[in-house]
């Protein structure tokens, strides 16, 4: 007898158990189904926290969409800051990527021809090899060709730089330009950033400061864009 009656309160217990098993599974259920992604949500983007869990399946971004405007008829995007990588404000449909076969950046942005398309010249300093050529020869060390002294100073004088003055050559380190500019959404965000640039120069949000003789200034090139 009192075996049997250890084995029904066994059977009991297991029964309560499982009950509170299925409760508990039913509310998170409906806990997960009360944060699946509205469609006012959607249409703001993934710029929201509370509503939507962005770690399920079921959360799905807002689609993405670019400005259409053709080259030469788009309005320029300010920059973020003096000197900032200028945006891509037009349509980059057939343009990327970027090969070392096709480039059709250059065909509006090379200055030679950037003022006639209405578009922004490339500046001298994406025709500037920063990187001067080094080799040692015997005990001596050459910066694109020019003996140095082996010492460094805090003026940069013994370091030789490469500018191509005919700004006919893209130097190829800045040859894949969408390694610093690209197109940007025009979807609107969630929180707009508060940021306000101050620049340095009247133009600063359209142009850019850099010339040859502002970064040269404390740089010796001896003659090297000869």
């Amino acid at each position: 007898m009192k075996i049997l009656t250890k084995i029904t309160l066994g059977l009991a217990a297991s029964a309560l158990l499982l009950v509170g098993c299925a409760e508990t599974d039913t509310a998170t259920k409906k806990e997960a189904a009360a944060v699946k992604p509205s469609a006012e949500t959607h249409a703001l983007g993934m710029g929201y926290v509370g509503d939507v869990d962005l770690l399920k399946e079921d959360s799905i971004p807002p689609a993405v969409h670019y400005h259409a405007a053709a080259p030469g008829t788009s309005k320029k995007i300010p920059r973020a800051f003096q000197d900032a990588p200028p945006m891509i404000p037009h349509d980059t449909t057939g343009m990327l990527p970027i090969t070392k076969d096709n480039n059709q950046c250059l065909a509006c942005h090379m200055p030679d021809v950037a003022v006639s398309m209405g578009a922004t010249p490339i500046p001298i300093s994406h025709f500037t090899n920063f990187r001067p050529k080094t080799a040692v020869v015997g005990d001596e060390i050459l910066k694109n060709g020019k003996v140095v002294k082996n010492t460094s100073s805090e003026n940069l004088a013994n370091v030789s730089i490469k500018v191509d003055t005919k700004e006919q050559k893209l130097y190829p380190g800045r040859f894949n330009c969408t390694q610093c500019h690209a197109p940007q959404a025009t979807n609107d965000l969630v929180d707009e950033s508060k940021f306000k640039p101050v620049f340095t120069s009247p133009d600063g949000a359209h142009k850019s400061s850099w010339n040859q003789s502002k970064w040269l200034k404390d740089i010796n090139t001896a003659e090297t864009s000869k």
